[in-house]
């Protein structure tokens, strides 16, 4: 319900902004402002996004719990697609986001309602491999020395020699 009153809301509140804004100063100063907050956004979100992705990588490499830079990634994100969209409400929304203390106090207000079922990162102290499907057991380093002669080598298997499974005959 309250996502069919965002959807009708917004675009009535950005409208009303629009003729506010508009007869206040004008056409084209208010679409210059409208480009202007776009291309400045654009260039936040986009300074903004490197850092917050930095961050994931660094939370990953630390093995430390990437809940935190990931929603604050995933807000960037939303206050770049507000930063597009025109208007002055989404575009205060967007700003908005883009500020830590606002992105903080949204996180704090998501762990208070969200209840984390389970969360597992690897078990010890530094990265492990999982095993691949289809794989068996541990693997064994080895070496080996050919002991047959090298005439043996070089002549053909003799066909009434029974396959050992090891090799492709």
């Amino acid at each position: 319900m309250w996502l069919f009153v965002a959807f009708l809301a917004v675009p009535i509140i950005e409208i009303a902004l629009f003729i506010q804004v508009g007869g206040l100063i004008g056409l084209w100063p208010t679409l210059a402002i409208v480009v202007l907050t776009a291309v400045l956004g654009t260039w936040l979100v986009r300074s903004q996004g490197a850092m917050a992705l930095n961050n994931v990588r660094r939370s990953f490499s630390d093995l430390r719990d990437p809940t935190e830079p990931l929603a604050h990634g995933a807000m960037i994100l939303v206050a770049g697609v507000l930063l597009l969209t025109p208007g002055f409400f989404t575009d205060a929304m967007g700003f908005a986001l883009l500020t830590p203390p606002v992105r903080n106090a949204v996180i704090n207000y998501l762990r208070k309602h969200i209840k984390v079922q389970r969360f597992e990162m690897g078990g010890g102290p530094g990265p492990q491999r999982r095993p691949q499907p289809g794989a068996r057991g541990d693997v064994i380093d080895g070496e080996y020395e050919d002991v047959t002669s090298p005439d043996d080598r070089l002549s053909p298997k003799h066909p009434t020699h029974p396959g050992s499974g090891w090799t492709k005959h």
